[in-house]
């Protein structure tokens, strides 16, 4: 349990920095939050105590805020637009210059590890992002009233078989399946773009399945799904989303169910 109530909040894009603020504070904690310049949604400084954008190299400020505001606890909730990883004109400060330096390979579980190591340093742990929000995660079975297909259920269970073993050397954590083909697998540029792709390539009927890591650490990257997430199985023409219960984050469920049902969509929860 924390003691002081305080949690410093390293936020990416999309909705789960403001979801999960919004709980800490319902709890009782002072959100102390980091945004990235540019990819922080803007509405998030309305649900938290303390809200400042950072460059995306800017480490070492963004660590120094978190003392300056005597944060022990961090969590990390959102991603980063792989974007702006590749700016031309990116600049790294010592304290990332020497992490990445320090990288045998530049994987999401490498760097996050790296970040998590140098918080330590400087008396911060970070923690499991999903403690206050275990109700987000997703119920297994399927969620929506039309459930998966015979055909649809033999891509998930294939589809599944490979998302795990991507997930195991961290290339990403969804697949689009056709009728056992793999029409588009997740790398860096996540999976609202990875969804799109497959959907070009099957034309219509692809079946996506986000899965965890084999041995996904809880700290950072799990995996979550949003309305954003159904819009695009809805504009790609897809028909089913498989993700694994108990290990997704749902952000706001109600209206995924009510997107999916509309368009006939499928969302099931597996093991």
């Amino acid at each position: 349990m924390i003691s002081d109530k305080k949690l410093g909040l390293i936020a990416g894009n999309g909705k789960f920095p403001i979801v999960f603020a919004q709980k800490a504070r319902a709890k009782g904690y002072h959100v102390i939050a980091g945004g990235v310049q540019g990819d922080t949604s803007f509405f998030l400084r309305f649900f938290v105590d303390k809200y400042q954008a950072f460059h995306v190299g800017a480490l070492l400020k963004l660590f120094e805020y978190f003392k300056a505001h005597q944060i022990q606890d961090v969590i990390m909730a959102g991603q980063v637009n792989p974007d702006n990883l590749f700016e031309a004109d990116i600049e790294f400060d010592d304290a990332f210059k020497n992490i990445l330096q320090a990288l045998k390979n530049r994987k999401a579980d490498t760097i996050f590890a790296a970040i998590a190591d140098k918080l330590k340093e400087y008396g911060m742990s970070l923690l499991d992002s999903t403690f206050l929000i275990k109700e987000y995660l997703a119920p297994q079975g399927a969620m929506t009233k039309r459930g998966p297909s015979l055909v649809e259920l033999e891509d998930i269970a294939f589809g599944r078989q490979i998302a795990k073993q991507m997930g195991g050397i961290d290339i990403g954590q969804t697949v689009v399946v056709k009728e056992k083909a793999i029409v588009a697998i997740e790398a860096m540029e996540g999976t609202d773009r990875t969804i799109r792709r497959g959907g070009k390539i099957a034309r219509r009927g692809a079946v996506v399945v986000k899965m965890s890591k084999p041995n996904q650490d809880f700290r950072f990257d799990v995996p979550v799904i949003g309305p954003r997430t159904i819009k695009n199985m809805i504009a790609s023409q897809s028909g089913c989303i498989a993700i694994e219960a108990g290990k997704t984050i749902m952000i706001d469920k109600e209206i995924c169910l009510k997107l999916a049902n509309k368009a006939g969509v499928c969302i099931v929860g597996t093991p």
